[in-house]
């Protein structure tokens, strides 16, 4: 399965790939109009500090503990990939709890956001790999069995 991985060593701290992942999911067709005068709220955060800075996001476990502990069925494995059904989200933030990622935050709505790999809004890449400029964010699959 295709995952996101990050090269940290290549990692800008620059943030584009919350912009772009932010942007993805906002639903509007320009930037501008989706992100100007917004708090956004991507599905990849960086990290770090001035020696090292990473990106954090769903690494699609393939026997995921949040899945397991959502209460309510909004997470899900679906192809590969954990995805989240906003609909059944409840907001009791357990997954947030479990995920040993720290991958998953509070969409500022009553539920959970994560990264879904851009299955519902992109053709191709994830919009973060395709927004990093440095290509420290990459979508590849790798030797994991």
């Amino acid at each position: 399965m295709r995952k996101v991985y990050v090269n940290e060593e290549w990692c800008l701290g620059c943030h584009l790939c919350e912009y772009n992942c932010a942007f993805a999911n906002s639903g509007k067709s320009s930037m501008v109009n989706a992100l100007k005068n917004t708090k956004i709220t991507p599905n990849i955060h960086i990290e770090g500090d001035d020696n090292i800075t990473y990106a954090v996001s769903c690494r699609h476990c393939p026997d995921p503990i949040c899945v397991k502990s959502c209460i309510s069925g909004a997470l899900t494995k679906n192809d590969d990939a954990v995805v989240i059904d906003h609909d059944k989200c409840i907001g009791c933030l357990t997954c947030m709890l479990v995920c040993p990622y720290g991958a998953l935050s509070f969409d500022g709505h009553g539920a959970v956001q994560k990264c879904e790999l851009c299955i519902k809004n992109s053709c191709g890449s994830p919009a973060c790999v395709e927004g990093c400029p440095n290509r420290a964010i990459v979508f590849e699959e790798r030797g994991e069995k």
